[in-house]
């Protein structure tokens, strides 16, 4: 019979069938050394490689391996819902697959929950890797945006430990569009941060598979589903619309009295063009809202599973950590 887990891993992935298994050789090793009860979740975000083969063939040899396949890609944040949803443990790490998130970091990171009694502990990023100018560019503005909003997310990465509070804590939110970062630094609990030097992408040798599009669709999903600064800004457009609006009446008006009025439309289309495109882009960012409304309203589930494996028995008699450790190495 497999010990009830004291502590849970929690694996998104997606097309990592290159660097799964050694991936998950290496966290399996640093918590045998460890010596503590625990089990590996790992959750294959529809992935069109050969992942799930992967994940079966791994499964047959470590039992405490459990792992759920969605039937398409649901995204990141749907699979950390997910794991985090069929976790059984005291506490839970996410991590990604690609060894971005060192392993090495696991003890360090249970280490801090145990004895400094941190609710969560994060991994933050002591410099962040090359990246073109666009990218930069968008990571500093989007950053900016959220410390406005008071939540420095400046060098965070998903890679936290969370205790079963946080994590209890963080299922009952009722919203669909997450963003797994912000939600856990929102929700006050006292966090440990420790740092890292991120290793390089080991699936993709080296390169990101997140494009500038995909980037800019998870950025817009977070700022809309977390803050409402975008209405805000709206507000102030119609504001200063509004001013400017008023100064060229009146100086129109001064002109006409003063008979120096000038013949012409170009101020006045100037003026059209201007207000019709403040016009437009605030309906766009009331229409973004309204799709956000849209999509929580329709209640659909956030992810679909299709397969699943779990050889865990954790019913009956407990065990020992020697018969644990045993059978896990069987």
């Amino acid at each position: 019979m497999m010990p009830y887990p004291r502590i849970s891993i929690v694996i998104p992935a997606y097309n990592e069938a290159k660097v799964l298994s050694h991936t998950i050789t290496e966290i399996i090793d640093i918590l045998i050394r460890i010596s503590k009860p625990f089990e590996v979740i790992v959750i294959d975000d529809g992935s069109i490689d050969n992942t799930w083969e992967v994940l079966n063939a791994l499964s047959k040899t470590h039992r405490f391996l459990r792992a759920i396949r969605f039937a398409r890609n649901f995204g990141k944040e749907a699979a950390i819902y997910a794991g985090l949803q069929h976790v059984s443990g005291e506490a839970a790490i996410v991590m990604d697959a690609d060894l971005q998130h060192p392993p090495n970091l696991i003890e360090k990171m249970i280490d801090a929950w145990e004895q400094e009694k941190a609710y969560i502990v994060e991994a933050i990023k002591e410099t962040r890797q090359p990246e073109n100018t666009l990218k930069r560019l968008g990571a500093t503005i989007f950053y900016a945006m959220f410390t406005r909003l008071g939540l420095n997310l400046r060098q965070s990465t998903d890679y936290k430990l969370l205790d079963r509070r946080v994590i209890d804590q963080y299922l009952k939110f009722p919203e669909r569009n997450r963003f797994f970062r912000g939600l856990t630094a929102w929700m006050g609990f006292k966090i440990k941060s420790i740092s890292f030097i991120p290793e390089s992408r080991q699936a993709s040798f080296g390169l990101s598979r997140w494009s500038l599009m995909s980037l800019f669709r998870m950025a817009r999903y977070s700022l809309l589903a977390f803050t409402t600064i975008p209405l805000r800004i709206v507000t102030w457009l119609g504001t200063a619309t509004l001013m400017i609006s008023v100064l060229l009446s009146l100086q129109t008006l001064w002109n006409k009295l003063n008979g120096h009025a000038v013949e012409g439309f170009t101020t006045v289309i100037l003026i059209q063009l201007f207000i019709g495109s403040i016009v437009m882009i605030s309906l766009g960012l009331i229409g973004e809202y309204l799709s956000c409304v849209y999509e929580e309203i329709k209640g659909r589930p956030i992810y679909i599973v299709v397969d699943s494996i779990d050889r865990t028995d954790r019913h009956g008699a407990s065990v020992t950590m020697q018969e644990f450790l045993n059978r896990s190495h069987s």
